[in-house]
């Protein structure tokens, strides 16, 4: 999955995701900020990225506690402060105060050694999120 930055810092992520399984999810802060500012679920084969931002209040952060971003029954991806559930795979508010709107999603790929990239916002300028494996 590819990480496009909003600054011009390297920054260092963790050195994997192999531990990423379905239904896991993990927060990155590839911006620096002290605080994760995207977050990775697997849902099955796939993975998907979000900006960690409830589009209710935007900047609040989603989990109530690190890498906790789903619903206690892992169906859906919940913000802690405001009760909103959203669908994995979309990102919809499907329940809560922004219902019908959606979480910002980005860009992900997996390159042909696992590395997974998040892309964030300059185009052509990707980093490495870490490697995970697919599980096929």
């Amino acid at each position: 999955m590819v990480a496009r930055r909003l600054t011009r810092h390297r920054t260092a992520f963790p050195p994997n995701l192999d531990e990423l399984v379905d239904g896991g999810t993990r927060g990155f802060d590839p911006l620096t900020r002290g605080q994760d500012t995207l977050f990775v679920v697997r849902h099955g084969s796939s993975l998907r990225a979000y900006l960690n931002s409830c589009p209710h209040w935007p900047g609040s952060p989603m989990a109530w506690r690190k890498d906790a971003y789903l619903t206690a029954d892992g169906r859906h991806i919940a913000c802690s402060g405001h009760g909103a559930r959203f669908d994995i795979d979309t990102g919809l508010c499907v329940h809560g105060p922004c219902l019908g709107e959606s979480l910002h999603a980005l860009e992900t790929q997996v390159d042909e050694v696992g590395n997974v990239l998040v892309e964030i916002d300059n185009p052509g300028d990707h980093q490495i999120v870490g490697n995970v494996t697919s599980g096929t």
